[in-house]
């Protein structure tokens, strides 16, 4: 079976998580009720062990300074839907060409407290792409297994303190890069929902 066989039937055959109930997001009450629409490109590369394309965010960002991300952004009011939002962003930030990626599907919204709900819209892309990072919004270009990413045995939890209450995370570590926050969660709801195994 192909990569992207095996994933369809993952995605369709996997059950939905509550967005409202995701853990590692904190007090729900704090969201606001009108979230804006956001949509990451979660790309999956096309090889043995495949592996998933992610960002580091330059450290002199006003927001997200330094965190581990998938390309991604708000919905433009020129974006047809959330697919269109999502590569339009991953071509924006790593120069990746929509004409490359199969797009499989969306997998559940995730509800920031910083207002925004993040549609992951999973793809998969050939492996080895000459990929360019937009300077203004990415630092580095990586990608992790994503065996290792859908591992539970690697989901870690954390507290910090935002807002004067205490808040528990997600976070990952894949080599010396710390992924956590709205990434991690996405990433563990997007294992929950494929069960996936190598």
């Amino acid at each position: 079976m192909t990569l992207t066989a095996k994933l369809r039937d993952l995605l369709s055959a996997g059950h939905a998580q509550d967005v409202d109930l995701l853990e590692g997001d904190g007090h729900y009450n704090e969201r606001p009720a009108s979230p804006v629409d956001a949509a990451v490109l979660v790309a999956i590369t096309d090889r043995e062990r495949p592996g998933v394309i992610l960002t580091q965010r330059p450290e002199t960002m006003r927001k997200h300074a330094g965190q581990v991300a998938f390309p991604g952004g708000r919905v433009d009011p020129e974006d047809a839907d959330l697919v269109a939002a999502a590569l339009r962003e991953a071509h924006e930030e790593v120069a990746l060409p929509a004409s490359l990626v199969t797009i499989l599907g969306m997998t559940d919204p995730y509800r920031t407290i910083t207002g925004y709900k993040v549609t992951p819209v999973i793809g998969v892309i050939p492996p080895d792409l000459d990929l360019t990072a937009n300077e203004d919004e990415v630092a580095a270009i990586f990608e992790a297994p994503l065996d290792f990413l859908l591992d539970p045995a690697n989901h870690k939890t954390n507290t910090l303190d935002y807002n004067g209450r205490t808040r528990t995370y997600y976070e990952l570590h894949w080599e010396d890069r710390r992924i956590w926050g709205a990434t991690a969660a996405m990433i563990v709801n997007l294992s929950k929902r494929l069960a996936w195994r190598r």
